[in-house]
């Protein structure tokens, strides 16, 4: 099940978790990947839910916190991952066909995976944890059918 074995994803997990704790300590706020979509459109977009307070204070935070992940994936790119800088083989449409998506569900539920998966479980969230459940048990269904289906990347 773990090729690899499991310590680099016990240790992905710890350093996750320090993440969101220092940026929950250091804030007051959840370190969430939508919330940080909609705190980066408020440069671009008048819309005004993109426009909300929250996101006007919190959104040059958000853009260090993007950087750190995007530089977080190219420094795992160059120094340890074995495949080189793209690692699929799912051509392009379906990657945003997928990111439609889930662009969708994210607004459906209000939240990212990450977000209620991390940030919302470990605040005892309720809505969170229906979320997981559902995320999870959509994914399962939705990997069964494509494998009946025939479909591969």
């Amino acid at each position: 099940m773990f090729p690899l074995g499991v310590m680099s994803y016990i240790f992905g997990g710890i350093i996750i978790g320090l993440a969101v704790s220092f940026v929950y300590i250091m804030t007051g706020q959840h370190a969430t990947q939508s919330s940080l979509f909609s705190s980066t459109l408020s440069y671009f977009s008048k819309v005004p839910f993109f426009n909300r307070k929250t996101y006007l204070e919190s959104r040059e935070w958000r853009l260090y916190f993007a950087a750190g992940v995007i530089l977080g994936a190219l420094v795992y790119t160059v120094t340890i991952s074995p495949d080189g800088f793209w690692t699929t083989s799912v051509p392009w449409w379906r990657l945003l066909l997928g990111g439609f998506l889930v662009g969708f569900g994210t607004r459906l539920s209000s939240g990212c995976t990450s977000g209620h998966g991390i940030s919302g479980i470990a605040s005892l969230s309720t809505t969170s944890l229906f979320a997981v459940v559902t995320f999870i048990v959509v994914g399962v269904i939705t990997a069964n059918l494509m494998l009946m289906l025939g479909v591969v990347p």
